[in-house]
């Protein structure tokens, strides 16, 4: 419950915890179960405040869905919950470029390509990458 307290987990990163700790696999797998039903453990809450979370710190699709997958929430619970399409993904690759290389087009290819990385290291398509350094749809 300790844990629980802080923060959202998965089911997976509470198993790994607990196991970790010692505790018996088979108690480990009850008391999750317990959780589960009780509503206290719910792999869809965590991964939907997850995605805001991350989103919030400027991190796009690409990177959440892999960090998700890392926490052991599955590919279609991820598929449900994360639309790479979504509008907002781009406003958010928008808004990490302004605010590492504000409003200035890349002066040369070099330039263009270091942004690029940026932007992908950060997690985001390369529709939405090509999309905002194009600038063409900028408000």
């Amino acid at each position: 419950m300790d844990l629980l307290a802080n923060r959202e987990h998965s089911t997976a990163e509470l198993r790994r915890k607990l196991t970790g700790r010692g505790f018996d696999s088979a108690l480990v797998e009850d008391a999750l179960a317990g959780l589960a039903r009780d509503g206290l453990l719910s792999d869809r809450r965590f991964a939907e405040e997850y995605i805001s979370y991350r989103a919030q710190k400027g991190f796009g699709p690409v990177r959440i869905r892999a960090e998700l997958h890392e926490r052991g929430i599955g590919s279609e619970l991820i598929g449900e919950l994360l639309d790479p399409q979504d509008q907002r993904w781009w406003q958010l690759a928008q808004s990490a470029h302004r605010k590492r290389f504000g409003e200035a087009l890349p002066r040369d290819i070099h330039e263009r390509a270091k942004q690029a990385r940026f932007l992908q290291q950060r997690g985001f398509t390369a529709e939405q990458i090509r999309r905002v350094l194009r600038h063409d749809d900028w408000e």
